[in-house]
Parts: structure tokens; sequence; C-alpha cells
């Protein structure tokens, strides 16, 4: 049976995953579901294991034990470059453009893995159309954006791989607020197209107001879980992280 087919079925499943940077254990058991086309959320203070978590999907960083379950498949041993083949794409925190090469040579590195030119031009396309800014600037050295068109640019770079799961790293840090709610509609449009997406964001209210479900990390354990709308409304959360 191809899951692909399958609603609701379970994109992604982590179980009982721990990660060592040195002495430091920086995840401790943790387990994590994505099913088809939800946006999850990770909240957590800075060092909670947010980053480390992603990190470790995307095979940046090794597990010390544990697994990593995708599409039915452990990806424990596969690297970064087979993770994205297989349809993770990850979007980093501070943005990561390559700031000597235009917006146009940025996207082309975002489908290093696919070999259709047609669908490759055709997605960048698309892609002008989602980020109309970018379309403008298709020849200008991604160092010379603005914070906000540079996220704009890491996000559509990452989907240039045409991933089915999206990790996306603080999207909305150090933007300013009006362009933080144009980020995050278009992660609600990306959702609303099908993409699963698991998203690591500072703004915990805002996370949750688009989020499905949520995850709360504390010190590298997840401490607490369940749909977006009960964590908003727990006073757990709201006194540490809603303010």
């Amino acid at each position: 049976m191809n899951p692909d087919n399958t609603p609701n079925y379970t994109v992604l499943e982590i179980r009982d995953i721990n990660v060592n940077y040195g002495g430091i254990q920086a995840l401790k058991k943790i387990n994590l579901t994505i099913r088809k086309g939800e946006v999850v959320t990770l909240l957590g203070a800075n060092g909670a294991g947010k980053t480390t978590t992603l990190r470790a999907i995307s095979k940046i960083v090794n597990l010390k034990s544990g697994d990593i379950i995708y599409n039915g498949r452990n990806i424990n041993r596969c690297q970064a470059h087979e993770v994205v083949k297989f349809g993770i794409a990850h979007c980093p925190e501070g943005r990561r453009v390559l700031a000597r090469q235009t917006v146009l040579d940025n996207l082309l590195l975002g489908a290093y893995i696919r070999s259709n030119q047609a669908e490759i031009k055709a997605d960048i396309q698309n892609q002008f159309e989602l980020f109309p800014r970018l379309a403008q600037r298709r020849n200008q050295l991604a160092g010379t954006l603005s914070g906000g068109e540079q996220q704009m640019l890491a996000i559509a770079r990452a989907l240039m791989s045409r991933p089915k799961l999206l990790l996306l790293d603080e999207p909305s840090l150090g933007l300013a607020p009006a362009i933080v709610r144009e980020i995050f509609s278009i992660i609600e449009n990306l959702r609303d197209t099908g993409v699963t997406i698991l998203l690591v964001e500072q703004n915990a209210n805002l996370a949750l107001q688009i989020a499905d479900r949520g995850y709360v990390l504390e010190a590298g354990s997840i401490t607490l879980t369940g749909a977006a709308s009960e964590l908003i409304s727990d006073e757990r959360v709201r006194k540490a992280y809603l303010g």
C-alpha cells in the first residue's frame, strides 16, 4: 500500500531518540508523530532541544539511540542528501542563503537533487508566484535582500526540492511584525497545498494559531503535548510561553 494515498497517514514517527553533544545530552527519549497535512509546532525556551530535533530528522546530527521513521522507512543510517531525496526539506534558523549568489541561483541550488530542467523551471516560476518580491529581485544578490526577503528565499529554496515534509526553524526570527504576518500567511498556504510542516517558532502564540498540534520541550525532554487549541489555553503554556 502506498501511504501517500492513505488519508491522515503518519509521515514521521520519532521513537525514543537520544542525542548527545559531547558530554551533554541534548535530547532525552523524544517521541513525536506527524500526520499527513498537519502543521505541528515545537515549543520551548532557548536550549530546550527544538533545533536539535530538526537537525536529527534531517541527519545533520547523529542519534545516540532511538529511531526516526519517515513514510514507513527507518532513516537512522541515511545521509543528509538522501533524506532530501526522500522528501524532507530543512529551512534552518538564520536563513543561511548564499549571500554572493543571486536569488535565482539560490533557488536552483534548492533543486540540486532533481534533473528534469522543465520541471525545475516551472517550479521556479511557482516560487515567484508564491513570493512576488523574489520575482522582482531574481537577479539580485541574496546578501543584499532584506531579512524578510531572505527568509522568503530560504523557504522558497527548501520548496524547490518538492518536499513532503518541511522543517521550519524560527521563520519569524528578527523580522518586523508585518513581515511575520506575511510569512505565516505563506505557511498556511503551504499547508493548504498539502505540505506537512514541523515548525519551531519563538512566537508561541502565532505558532499555535496555525498549528494542528504541539509539543513542549524542556531541557531536552517532551513535557506536554496536545492539540494546539488545548495548548493555547493551557495555564502552564500560557504562563511560560504566551506571556
